[in-house]
């Protein structure tokens, strides 16, 4: 689901005949629903994030839900701050 400001950005640049550029893409925020220890919750994070944390549960050969609920038994502050966190770290090694 893309965020009203989000969508803001894309008519913008369709408005002007243009694509949207690949940084303006990459920040935009977006909610996801996901699972964590069998509850619901949402998790706003950048395209690059998710895109991020796809590849790393992959490389896990793991879902992104069960790869969040290894960072949420973790965090002690907020999860969507826990995940860049986490990303961050791993992107370093």
């Amino acid at each position: 689901m893309m965020t009203q400001s989000a969508q803001a950005v894309n008519i913008y640049w369709e408005h002007r005949g243009m694509a949207v550029p690949l940084m303006t893409e990459k920040l935009s925020l977006r909610k996801r629903s996901v699972t964590i220890a069998g509850h619901g919750t949402s998790v706003s994070l950048e395209n690059a994030f998710w895109d991020a944390l796809k590849d790393l549960a992959d490389e896990r050969d793991m879902s992104m839900n069960a790869l969040i609920t290894e960072i949420d038994k973790e965090r002690t502050g907020n999860l969507s701050s826990a995940i860049r966190v986490f990303i961050l770290e791993n992107t370093r090694r």
